[in-house]
């Protein structure tokens, strides 16, 4: 398999480290190691401290494994098979999916989950969101595309880029419909417990259908997008172990200090969540007054969850205001085009602490550009 260039991480290659000034990052700041150390309790400064630099278990460190169970209902360690995310996806993928499948992907989103998919030779429906209202994902829309021979819904929700999150019943509708066709729900959660309501959060993939496959890790939600540390989260015992058996040709496992370090910022959660919630809460009410203040040039429709949502140009060319963007500037901004979406939308990360004086730099060079 060959799959197309990645648009959104050639993109990032080309600005990322040498662009000043970010503000399309997916993640939240990433965690200085000596904070990360000083989070960990008596077990993992043992784990740490005595850490030998050898393989590790391909499955993942038996404690991670049950740390990430334990954050999912009705999980055990069994369940879980740890990695990079950007793997899992394509181990999932390769295990699961032969040609001719079809499979029916929310979009615009993170190319890896519908793209891998094409490469194995599958047929792909994108299921898109109406921005007219609040990027919504109409379950009846979802409904139509399922077909014969379907074998896989893949859903992020909450949803990069727009930061859209459907509700409970909505959401609900998605996953029965899936099962009722036949399909096996892939489900992408990387910025799950982001919610800026967490009274919106909805139950993991994984929590509602047996079958179903439940994607996170360490890089969103947590600040820790170094350590490549993701999971998947299953009941379905076969379907672990042919992504076990398929990943014994990528990593085989996973880096020994990354595990630990997993496990450090896992058990200290709760605090780094809300730390996050309230930037992301507070980042988000910096843009909004910025298109209010600039309400003939941007609309927004605000995001419900996540790091990430769209700002729209009224006047489109999105592509070529980025890059008059980061020449002026050294701004980088996202435009849609990387995700084959038109050219109308720029995609603002939220979960950066500069991020509102990174929006006041923006804002000096507006009437420049």
């Amino acid at each position: 398999m060959r799959p197309a260039p990645f648009a959104l991480e050639r993109y990032f290659a080309r600005y990322e480290f040498s662009a000043p000034y970010l503000l399309s990052s997916s993640d939240c700041d990433g965690l200085p190691m000596r904070e990360v150390l000083a989070m960990a309790d008596d077990e993992c400064r043992a784990l740490w401290n005595d850490l030998r630099l050898g393989y590790t278990e391909s499955l993942g460190l038996p404690q991670l494994r049950g740390e990430i169970a334990g954050m999912y209902e009705g999980a055990t360690a069994d369940d879980v098979i740890t990695g990079a995310p950007e793997e899992l996806i394509f181990v999932a993928m390769n295990a699961l999916l032969r040609p001719g499948d079809r499979v029916v992907c929310t979009y615009p989103g993170y190319q890896s989950l519908y793209e891998i998919a094409r490469a194995i030779g599958c047929i792909v429906d994108l299921w898109q969101p109406r921005e007219e209202d609040g990027w919504r994902f109409d379950p009846a829309d979802l409904a139509t595309m399922l077909r014969p021979g379907t074998r896989l819904v893949v859903v992020n929700f909450p949803h990069n880029p727009t930061g859209a999150l459907p509700t409970r019943e909505e959401y609900a509708a998605a996953i029965t419909a899936a099962r009722d066709a036949g399909a096996r729900a892939f489900s992408d959660e990387m910025y799950r417990l982001l919610e800026l309501d967490p009274g919106d959060r909805l139950p993991s993939a994984c929590e509602v259908e047996p079958e179903a496959l439940s994607l996170s890790g360490m890089s969103k939600v947590f600040g820790m997008a170094g350590l490549r540390i993701g999971w998947v989260v299953t009941r379905d015992a076969a379907a672990l172990q042919e992504m076990a058996t398929f990943k014994d040709y990528t990593t085989i496992c996973s880096s020994a200090p990354s595990e630990v370090l997993a496990l450090i910022g896992l058990r200290a959660r709760t605090a780094l969540v809300e730390r996050h919630r309230a930037r992301i809460a507070r980042n988000l009410a910096a843009l909004e007054a910025f298109v209010a203040r600039h309400d003939e040039r941007f609309a927004l429709a605000p995001p419900r969850a996540g790091s990430v949502c769209l700002l729209r140009l009224k006047d489109g060319h999105a592509s070529d205001f980025c890059r008059r963007l980061v020449d002026k500037a050294g701004i980088m901004l996202l435009p849609t085009s990387v995700f084959q979406f038109g050219d109308d939308h720029v995609r603002v990360g939220l979960g950066r602490e500069n991020m509102p004086d990174v929006l006041a730099r923006l804002e000096a060079v507006l009437p420049e550009l």
